[in-house]
């Protein structure tokens, strides 16, 4: 798969509609976009971004986000092989991010909702422990899995497209919403 190009001249709103990530990506490496104080408008280019945060290298700024969407797209993991790890049990452990009010509206067997009380514990397992979360639509599970791995987890990924495309691709039975 080819990444998709981007250029300084492009509108956030834009880049953020090709690259999904890249306000998480620009916060952690950059500290912008994360709140009101280094944020941006959609409608600002990177160009300007890059400027009125002080960042001298667009270039650099759009290798960083081009990369961290590759990540981003290695981390993510189909509904149908998570669907044959799981029958095959290989010791995965499904984390479902979501709130509780989504877990009752929806479920996938089996799987574990991260809450605050257990939160301390998820992050006290073995670090190569084989972790999949997911929530809605894959968003903030992708969220999640990149933090744990910047935690030390070496083997985590996300459920691409969510509890929304488990419902679609491998379980019926699992209501959407």
């Amino acid at each position: 798969m080819t990444t998709p190009q981007i250029t300084k001249h492009m509108q956030m709103q834009e880049i953020l509609r090709i690259f999904p990530g890249a306000r998480r990506a620009l916060f952690q490496r950059y500290h912008v976009g994360g709140c009101s104080t280094c944020g941006f408008q959609p409608t600002d280019t990177l160009e300007e971004v890059c400027r009125n945060h002080k960042l001298r290298d667009a270039d650099e700024v759009i290798e960083h986000l081009k990369r961290s969407h590759e990540l981003d797209q290695a981390l993510q993991i189909s509904p149908m092989e998570v669907a044959e790890q799981l029958r095959r049990g290989e010791g995965l452990k499904l984390l479902d991010v979501r709130t509780p009010e989504e877990h009752d509206i929806a479920r996938i067997e089996g799987a574990l909702l991260v809450t605050e009380e257990n939160a301390e514990e998820i992050m006290n397992w073995q670090k190569d422990t084989r972790i999949v979360f997911f929530c809605h639509h894959g968003d903030r599970s992708l969220d999640a899995a990149s933090y744990f791995l910047g935690h030390g987890f070496t083997n985590v990924k996300s459920l691409r497209g969510g509890i929304d495309a488990w419902s679609l691709e491998v379980d019926l039975d699992v209501p959407q919403y």
